[in-house]
């Protein structure tokens, strides 16, 4: 009783304390048997900022332990007869779920060799009864910041492994797939739809699948090829049928859209979708309800869509043949790929991984491209993209002659430098040839002065002209 009469003046607010917002602000969780103490300890922590739980037997406090994920425990030595734990077993159980969190002793001067028994087995500190509020207020928050601090860095590893994991998938280290990736892990987590806008070949699928994996939704990815499936059947496959809804239903089934609720449902060359069903699927998106052929009743769903394109969606709707209320509900956010040619520097990368993938699948050892291959897989356009690529990486592990461009072979082997000069050559006409000609925008994006270019294409006999009337024609 002396213990809590002397702990009474602990109320008082501290000088300069000043409350952290409600999310921010340190969890402490009080276990303490005396009821006046124990207010004491609470009113002083919550004075001085913290977000205070307060319990008065062991047991209960442990049960709601990981509901209030706490950023400090702040527990008396011996407590109730009527508890089942004392301070040590309330540390050995936290110990045994949750090492990091910090548990700070309360107890008497005759228990000083008890406390310091208790700090080698993984206590924080302790606090000797009667304790000043400053003792207590500075012993808890260095305590809950040196959590704080752990737990922001363990989540820091989570999300870089979590980073890690998507450059697994979408190999490139150039600028525009890391971009890509970035823009894919920030949005991938919000329920919001997605049009992925890319060349044939250039992985849509691939990004579709990421925003799946990397959303944390728990339901089915559900892929749809628009423009593989008969306009007879595309009703049935999309939002389901009852039995007997028309000649040839035998039997009930899930549609695509139902059978993606909870995930997310694909939707590859979504242009070649017909034009009534367009209205459709505007309607399953704005109700969140889809209904069966042959059934009155609708059905609740939980999707997000994510459609591929490699055409202007939006001009296609000012044209009438795609419905742009459609567009703008799907266009909630955009994710561009950019084409292979776009993006030379991660050729090499992309090819090596694409080697040991063929190899793992035809169970052979990983072969190592020459330096003619490497030097003609630089050169090259690739309007078959990263799919071209790929299959060119299998021809290569199974020893088969690999041609782009209708060339098997080089005139012999190349330089470094060669091999250098010839991808040089080839980002620079790409980036004249889709600024048409400009000189001026070409160097703007490739990041040089116009003396650099004019030398440049010099050394490589590149006529500007060529360029310009290449978007004239």
């Amino acid at each position: 009783m002396r213990a809590a009469c002397d702990m009474a003046a602990l109320a008082g607010r501290l000088p300069g304390a000043a409350a952290p917002d409600e999310e921010r602000a340190y969890r402490v969780v009080v276990i303490e048997d005396d009821d006046m103490l124990r207010h004491a300890v609470t009113q002083s922590v919550t004075v001085a900022g913290f977000k205070a739980h307060a319990f008065a037997y062991a047991h209960e406090a442990l049960e709601q332990l990981a509901q209030i994920a706490p950023d400090v425990v702040l527990t008396d030595m011996f407590l109730s007869e009527r508890d089942a734990l004392d301070g040590l077993g309330v540390l050995d159980k936290i110990r045994h779920s949750d090492a990091s969190l910090p548990v700070v002793l309360m107890t008497a001067r005759g228990n000083i060799p008890l406390a310091i028994k208790a700090t080698r087995h993984g206590a924080y500190d302790f606090l000797e009864k009667p304790f000043e509020k400053e003792r207590l207020v500075g012993v808890l928050r260095r305590a809950a910041e040196q959590r704080r601090l752990q737990v922001e860095n363990r989540q820091l590893l989570e999300r870089l492994a979590f980073a890690a994991g998507i450059e697994r998938v979408l190999v490139g280290s150039g600028s525009a797939m890391r971009e890509l990736r970035a823009l894919i892990l920030r949005i991938a987590p919000a329920p919001a739809n997605v049009i992925i806008l890319g060349e044939t070949g250039s992985g849509k699928e691939m990004v579709a699948r990421c925003l799946h994996e990397f959303s944390g939704r728990q339901g089915n990815f559900v892929a749809v090829n628009c423009a593989a499936i008969p306009e007879a059947l595309f009703e049935s496959e999309l939002f389901g049928h009852e039995a007997g809804a028309y000649t040839g239903a035998v039997k009930q089934r899930m549609g695509k859209v139902e059978y993606a609720c909870g995930g997310t449902l694909f939707l590859d060359e979504i242009e070649a979708m017909p034009l009534h069903l367009q209205a459709k699927l505007l309607r399953v998106l704005q109700e969140r309800q889809v209904e069966r052929l042959g059934q009155n009743k609708t059905i609740a769903v939980d999707l997000r869509v994510v459609a591929a394109t490699k055409v202007d969606l939006k001009e296609l709707g000012v044209q009438g043949k795609f419905r742009i209320d459609l567009f703008y509900r799907l266009c909630v956010a955009t994710l561009k790929i950019p084409p292979l040619r776009e993006r030379r520097e991660d050729i090499a990368m992309l090819f090596a991984h694409f080697v040991h993938e063929a190899a793992l699948r035809f169970k052979q050892s990983a072969v190592t491209p020459t330096r003619d291959i490497l030097q003609q897989l630089l050169a090259y356009d690739w309007p078959g993209n990263v799919r071209e690529l790929r299959n060119a990486a299998d021809q290569v592990q199974l020893g088969i002659p690999v041609s782009v461009g209708g060339a098997e072979s080089l005139a012999g082997p190349q330089s470094l430098e060669d091999i250098i000069a010839s991808v040089e050559k080839a980002v620079i006409g790409d980036t004249l040839r889709r600024h048409g000609g400009a000189g001026g925008a070409a160097c703007a994006e490739l990041k040089i002065n116009y003396s650099t270019l004019y030398r440049k294409m010099k050394l490589y006999d590149m006529d500007l002209a060529q360029y310009k009337s290449a978007v004239a024609e």
